[in-house]
């Protein structure tokens, strides 16, 4: 890592976990294999600032439950974004390695390396309506496909969607990952 950690993808340390190591990779990241519109790659950073906007909006959330939802994705900065039909291909093994992975950055920033079920389904909704969002605005999908693969339409303020459905250089999607960490993280 730029921080000079040295992160072991089988075995991996909370200690080795930094979070400007997560935020600089995956501000980095490409969502959709990077076939989105916009001049630049719509990031994983930028979609977890969204998944956390949007979980807000849907409940009353605890410091710690938004830091747990911002952190969803984390483990791609070091495995990277793959797209979920692939994910099904490759199957277990690469679910146990970003599972143990998320687990080990939760424990790092003080969150229980499983997060409650009640939790865990409000991050997977607001997961589903930001790709939503992402597939209809950015990826080419008609609505009616996007509503096939990711549900009903979800509520998202027009300031909301000019915020967040553009995409951002990688420099700013990486100074907004890190000031909202930094402002859930002082609590």
């Amino acid at each position: 890592m730029l921080s000079g950690r040295r992160l072991d993808l089988l075995d991996p340390s909370p200690l080795d976990v930094e979070i400007a190591d997560i935020a600089h990779g995956l501000a980095r990241v490409a969502r959709w294999n990077g076939q989105t519109e916009g001049a630049h790659i719509f990031s994983v950073a930028q979609h977890s600032l969204l998944v956390e906007t949007i979980a807000r909006q849907r409940a009353r959330l605890d410091r710690a439950s938004r830091l747990g939802v911002l952190l969803h994705d984390a483990p791609e900065y070091v495995i990277g974004d793959m797209i979920s039909p692939f994910k099904a291909v490759i199957g277990d093994a690469y679910k146990a390695v970003e599972a143990r992975l998320l687990a080990a950055i939760r424990l790092r920033f003080g969150l229980p390396a499983e997060l409650p079920a009640e939790l865990t389904a409000l991050i997977k909704a607001a997961d589903r309506a930001a790709a939503y969002f992402e597939a209809t605005r950015l990826a080419g999908f008609s609505a009616s496909e996007a509503r096939r693969f990711f549900g009903a339409p979800p509520k998202l303020s027009a300031a909301g969607e000019r915020e967040y459905l553009v995409p951002w250089p990688a420099e700013l999607a990486e100074r907004r990952y890190l000031d909202r960490f930094a402002k859930l993280a002082r609590g």
